[in-house]
């Protein structure tokens, strides 16, 4: 491996030169492959008077020497740095994962000083995370956390289960508060499930399956049912989308009923609201059965209610929360009864 003699001219008595040069700080994304980087990052790679690295263990340095550059494992000062660019050298530091913040730092300070002709600094993104990136991040964390913590490691899909209840709720109370913030991080919860179940199902001995299996399914599923965005057929309104969705649907399961595929365990209103959108789709006219008692009143209503394009339980979970406010409000008056007296 070659190695860089970083000068410095002032301690060496050399005149310092007119032109100051330039520094480039090359960053890349560790969520890309190693060697993926964009062609202004090769031109100045190429164009430098020296490429500097910290770590001599940088996934991207196998793949630069390969490429004919020669980088120098080197952890220069901000003032050795600066004195290597004298006389108009350009010198490429290949940023490790923290991305030199001593190094800038010290940059930053020797430029503050006035003290110092500093010379030009660029600082050159050589690769770029795409969109979903961080779901790597995720997985990475994931596998750790399953392997090291004393919990973790233990839970089962059983054991699970009720928590991605919990977080499918707290999502759509999130939804329907319209908060923002708390929208983001039930969404973050909910995926936290898909990739911790995931990663139990690659333990199973007899049937393992993986997150990209998970999402590969999902893709495959998506565009399939999507033949007017990924095919040649046509749809102009949602309602024609719907048609195509459940067509595919209905080809890929080939059920005999309807209600197949209907789980049984979800809220009661949400089910009898999805067994009447199933039979109205179907052009099922099915009277609905005959009996005393609230519940069947409140399966004629939840039925009503999803002929009208209401979602019952939305809008019984709204009416609970005008409820919810009298109660403390009346909490309130009551506790506020006793100072007044």
């Amino acid at each position: 491996m070659g190695y860089v003699r970083i000068v410095n001219a002032s301690s060496s008595g050399l005149a310092p030169a007119a032109d100051p040069g330039r520094i480039v700080l090359l960053t890349t994304s560790h969520r890309v492959a190693p060697g993926l980087l964009s062609w202004p990052a090769w031109q100045a790679l190429r164009a430098a008077d020296a490429v500097l690295c910290a770590d001599g263990a940088h996934p991207q340095l196998p793949y630069l020497r390969e490429a004919g550059i020669a980088v120098a494992e080197a952890s220069p000062t901000a003032q050795e740095l600066v004195d290597a660019c004298a006389g108009g050298r350009t010198v490429v530091v290949v940023a490790t994962g923290e991305g030199e913040p001593a190094l800038t730092d010290g940059l930053a300070r020797l430029a503050g000083s006035g003290r110092v002709s500093m010379p030009e600094l660029e600082l050159l993104p050589a690769s770029y995370d795409l969109p979903g990136a961080r779901l790597l991040d995720l997985v990475q964390v994931m596998d750790r956390i399953r392997a090291e913590c004393p919990w973790s490691s233990r839970q089962t899909h059983e054991g699970l289960a009720k928590y991605g209840i919990e977080e499918a709720y707290e999502l759509v109370e999130a939804i329907e508060a319209g908060d923002r913030e708390e929208l983001r991080e039930e969404l973050g919860d909910v995926l936290l499930q898909v990739v911790f179940h995931s990663r139990i199902a690659e333990e199973h001995p007899d049937a393992p399956f993986s997150i990209d299996d998970v999402a590969g399914g999902i893709v495959a599923k998506l565009v399939h049912r999507h033949p007017h965005v990924f095919g040649d057929e046509k749809a102009e309104t949602p309602e024609d989308v719907k048609e195509h969705w459940l067509r595919t649907k209905a080809e890929e399961k080939r059920r005999t009923s309807v209600t197949e595929g209907v789980p049984l365990g979800q809220p009661g209103l949400a089910l009898a609201a999805k067994l009447a959108s199933r039979a109205r789709t179907a052009d099922l006219d099915v009277p609905l059965p005959r009996g005393e008692g609230v519940g069947y009143e409140l399966l004629a209503l939840a039925v009503r209610a999803e002929a009208s394009g209401v979602d019952p339980e939305a809008a019984l979970r709204a009416a609970a929360r005008v409820y919810r406010d009298a109660i403390r409000q009346a909490e309130g008056t009551d506790s506020r009864a006793p100072e007044q007296a």
